[in-house]
């Protein structure tokens, strides 16, 4: 995407949403797994190399930041104690042996149909869970070494709990996630996938089926690391733990929910040393390749919005039915979205600082503009009126809203006693559930004292208490409970280690996939970025401050993050599952010497 002369835009926006199914639609709804990011860069001047640091000096070597930069930059990590094994690792990971047999991983992971539906029951109740019994079937036989020297639990009948014990038990454990299961393929769309949706199909170049992006290759990807690791005689110091639930689709409840509960049982608040889940990918933009690991994700909360009102025929109707009111109140807010603030302290603040530090294509005024926001107010207002006029980076730092569900009414000669309409919010990491609940029910006041409404706003009475009136207005949360708040923000400063040992994977997976000079810094750059949705790392947040959302995979010069995901033609390269595979090998190792993880 490239910059606008005639408006102004800034170059933000790394994606745009694809066309899916009304059934998948559900399900994004749900789970927010669309995952848009801006990317950006890190590290404006990034410091002088002698060397490629290893992970145990990690601390006092990977960072020297310069006067007014914001965006500090990891030098390469590699391996230093098995700097051979590494090699050796990657070096196998390259034969054509090894990706036939990585192709046929993940292809007989696909194979089998693990969809999440909205209406799942209970777990022992619904058959429909009972496919995972197949799949925990293949992983064993796939992966035997793995299923002979780790130790699994299995959590709620089909969450997946590997343990791979360290020699060090001093050291906090690293700990990998990922999920079972998929969005279900809309029987209608069969016949537009190029290969069928369950196949597994390889072309000669990639990997055709519904989970080969989200999240199957997350699941296979690292049980096929450590399958090589321990074929390499690989022992960790420090334990791994390998977390994969199975309706993560679905919100996560049932499986992830189970597996975080049984971790902080087991484990105790704050025991790991950090997460990685799925999330944010690299893509090339800019004169640039920019990876972006999610370090904070947005809140949620459903407000329903019901109507009640006297029925009768409609032959003698009254000036507004209870639909007819609802509709007065849906327009009114659509016409009053959230205010939206560029706030230094959102991640998306950081992004436009990586952005201005390293997109090398960015024009300069841009550039400058954005470094003086640090410091001037006025030009944050600026770079914000700017920036705003990218809906995608808008809705990335403020609370929105979409009315997503409606309902009202049975019969044609009946007047409805009833309407409601369920508004979606997806809540700035700088608000609250309790903000953006406060913000619908002063917005509604007036509206429901014109149309002489009871009000009631998430449990609180806010109308004259006992005051005749010709029905009722009520806000609630419908069928969920309560709202998800932001997640905490991820720390990614100069000591913020677990960033910076991820960080120099990256760096350090990157180039050795692609037979770069390891010392090659500004081959990719890392910058933190923004999750618009909800991972299975909601569950989390006790056992760790630094859980990130990155998944290493590449987009090329692709500018819809989106593609595929949750619709058809579903489908990943084989190279980059391999360089998937590159990265938890290499991170495993990188996380297991740095001593600075604690």
């Amino acid at each position: 995407m490239k910059s606008s002369s005639g408006n102004k835009e800034l170059p933000l926006a790394f994606s745009s949403a694809p066309t899916t199914t009304s059934q998948s639609h559900s399900f994004a709804s749900r789970k927010g797994v669309f995952t848009l990011f801006l990317f950006s860069a890190i590290a404006y001047a990034v410091l002088p190399l002698a060397g490629v640091s290893g992970a145990s000096d990690l601390i006092h070597s990977l960072l020297r930041p310069k006067y007014d930069e914001q965006c500090i930059q990891a030098s390469v990590l590699i391996p230093e104690k098995n700097t051979k094994l590494w090699g050796a690792v990657n070096g196998k990971i390259s034969t054509e042996e090894y990706k036939r047999q990585a192709i046929d991983w993940l292809a007989g992971a696909i194979k089998i149909p693990t969809e999440s539906f909205d209406d799942m029951g209970p777990v022992g109740e619904d058959p429909r869970w009972e496919i995972h019994r197949k799949l925990h079937d293949y992983l064993l036989s796939a992966f035997p070494v793995v299923h002979t020297t780790l130790k699994l639990t299995k959590i709620n009948t089909y969450g997946l709990l590997y343990e791979w014990k360290g020699s060090d038990t001093s050291l906090k454990p690293l700990l990998l996630a990922g999920h079972q299961d998929v969005v279900p393929v809309e029987s209608t769309t069969i016949d537009k996938w190029t290969h069928p949706p369950f196949s597994g199909h390889y072309d000669g170049t990639r990997i055709w089926g519904r989970g080969t992006a989200d999240d199957k290759s997350g699941v296979v990807g690292i049980l096929s690391a450590i399958e090589t690791l321990l074929k390499a005689e690989f022992q960790p110091a420090r334990t791994v733990l390998l977390a994969f639930g199975f309706d993560e689709e679905i919100g996560g409840f049932k499986g992830a929910k189970f597996l975080a509960d049984h971790l902080l049982k087991s484990y105790g608040k704050n025991s790991i040393a950090f997460m990685v889940d799925e999330g944010g990918i690299f893509v090339q933009e800019y004169g640039s390749v920019f990876a972006a690991p999610g370090i904070a994700e947005k809140g949620s909360v459903n407000t329903r919005i019901q109507v009640a009102a006297p029925g009768g025929h409609s032959s003698i109707p009254p000036v507004h039915t209870s639909i007819g009111i609802l509709s007065s109140l849906l327009v009114h807010v659509e016409s009053n979205p959230f205010d939206a603030r560029l706030d230094r302290t959102d991640p998306m603040y950081s992004t436009l600082q990586c952005v201005a530090e390293h997109a090398k294509d960015i024009p300069t005024h841009y550039r400058k503009l954005i470094q003086r926001s640090v410091h001037s107010d006025g030009a944050l207002r600026a770079v914000q009126k700017i920036a705003f006029q990218n809906p995608i980076y808008k809705s990335l730092v403020g609370t929105t809203q979409a009315i997503d569900v409606i309902q009202g009414g049975a019969k044609s000669n009946a007047l409805p006693e009833q309407a409601w309409a369920i508004v979606n919010h997806r809540i700035s990491v700088i608000s609250s559930v309790k903000e953006t609940q406060d913000h619908d029910a002063n917005l509604l006041k007036k509206l429901a004292s014109k149309f002489n409404l009871t009000y009631t706003a998430f449990g609180e009475l806010i109308s004259e208490e006992g005051a005749p009136s010709s029905g009722s207005l009520v806000l609630d949360t419908g069928i969920t409970e309560g709202g998800l708040e932001p997640a905490p923000v991820s720390p990614t400063g100069k000591d913020a280690i677990p960033y910076q040992v991820l960080s120099g994977t990256i760096k350090a997976t990157y180039n050795v996939h692609r037979s770069l000079p390891t010392k090659d810094v500004d081959a990719i750059t890392v910058a933190p970025g923004m999750m618009s949705g909800n991972t299975d790392t909601r569950f989390y947040w006790d056992l760790t401050p630094h859980i990130f959302r990155y998944t290493h995979r590449s987009a090329g010069n692709e500018t819809n993050m989106l593609a595929g995901l949750h619709t058809v033609n579903e489908s990943l390269e084989a190279d980059s599952f391999l360089e998937m595979i590159r990265f938890f090998v290499t991170l495993i190792l990188n996380a297991d010497e740095s001593n600075q993880l604690q």
